[in-house]
């Protein structure tokens, strides 16, 4: 049987990991959404007619990246130090 600090501290790491994860996961989504954006601006941007809309689309992708990259981590669990 495990004793209350050894289930305490499990449960300490559980929560680090998963504040760890999602901080990482929204990350990874908004650098995956910025490079998507771009590529669709780009590829918009070739043709003459959708120019307007491809532009747009790619500086959409690229302020979603930059942000993404530069974003200070405001999130977490103020109880969790780490």
């Amino acid at each position: 049987m495990h004793s209350a600090v050894d289930v305490t501290r499990f449960t300490r790491i559980v929560q680090q990991v998963a504040d760890f994860l999602g901080r990482a996961f929204s990350r990874v989504a908004a650098i995956a959404i910025g490079c998507v954006l771009m590529v669709i601006g780009i590829a918009m941007a070739a043709t003459i007619v959708m120019l307007p809309v491809g532009v747009v689309l790619a500086l959409l992708g690229v302020g979603i990246l930059v942000s993404a990259i530069f974003a200070p981590n405001f999130g977490g669990n103020p109880d969790v130090k780490g």
